[in-house]
């Protein structure tokens, strides 16, 4: 029974889109708990195969996009994340999650110097909200097994893949296989450096992602799905969920729950 846990905070606003996503993608049981109840009993955790921090604005981003959120959970639950991984499960952080999962350190271990990478303001900086196309990169990714390219939307003010070790980052995560997903160049929308829009921890278990995969899981969510509908002569009421029917961001979510399976 492949079980997914969605945990929230004040200011999340994407939990029960990503609810609907995995509960699509054929997970059995989906709960979504605020944190605080985690905080509470972190043993619950153990119940799950799967946990997902959803896009949203936590705590309103106050001091920095997702700072608050990744504050407790690396000082009250980076143990028994870290430990809830190590066992072979999943973490999925996606726009606001992927901000909570750098700015703990629980996606990319900390230098001596500090954080190796962070999610900083866009360049221009201002809230980008447009559809852009990716590249999956050759990494250990599980969630992206059997995929090569996305077209998902974003919807971020502070997305742009920043590091203190310039190129020096972009070799390790390379050479790890952590640099999991590119937006084409030409469409960069925040700045990011080599174009980074997602990256794993080495395991491939634990994936951050700007993009929102949720907003994308069915064509008729696509900007001009009746063009696509008209190019796969496809009738609408005969192919909801239908193979060819499937949004880029549905396979994200059947990945993670078939790797159970």
């Amino acid at each position: 029974m492949v079980k997914v846990l969605i945990l929230r905070a004040p200011g999340i606003n994407c939990d029960v889109e990503t609810k609907f996503a995995f509960q699509s993608a054929g997970a059995e049981s989906v709960d979504v708990f605020h944190i605080n109840r985690l905080l509470e009993s972190s043993r619950l955790l153990n119940e799950y195969q799967i946990l997902c921090l959803p896009g949203g604005f936590s705590y309103g981003d106050d001091i920095g996009a997702g700072k608050i959120f990744a504050s407790k959970l690396s000082k009250n639950l980076g143990e028994i994340f870290r430990s809830f991984c190590d066992s072979g499960k999943l973490i999925l952080g996606i726009c606001n999650g992927f901000q909570v999962l750098l700015k703990s350190g629980l996606l990319l271990s900390d230098s001596k110097d500090g954080s190796l990478a962070t999610l900083a303001w866009n360049e221009p900086p201002v809230f980008t909200d447009r559809w852009v196309h990716l590249r999956v990169c050759d990494s250990s990714c599980v969630f992206l097994r059997g995929i090569r390219e996305l077209y998902l939307p974003i919807a971020h003010g502070e997305g742009r893949f920043v590091s203190s070790g310039g190129s020096d980052i972009l070799s390790i995560l390379s050479n790890t296989g952590q640099l999991a997903l590119r937006y084409v160049e030409c469409e960069n929308p925040n700045g990011s450096i080599a174009n980074v829009a997602g990256v794993c921890d080495p395991s491939g278990r634990i994936f951050g992602l700007m993009p929102h995969p949720e907003r994308f899981l069915n064509i008729f969510q696509h900007p001009h799905w009746t063009r696509l509908i008209g190019q796969k002569q496809h009738d609408k009421n005969d192919c909801e969920y239908d193979c060819d029917c499937k949004g880029d961001g549905f396979a994200i979510f059947q990945n993670a729950v078939s790797y159970f399976l």
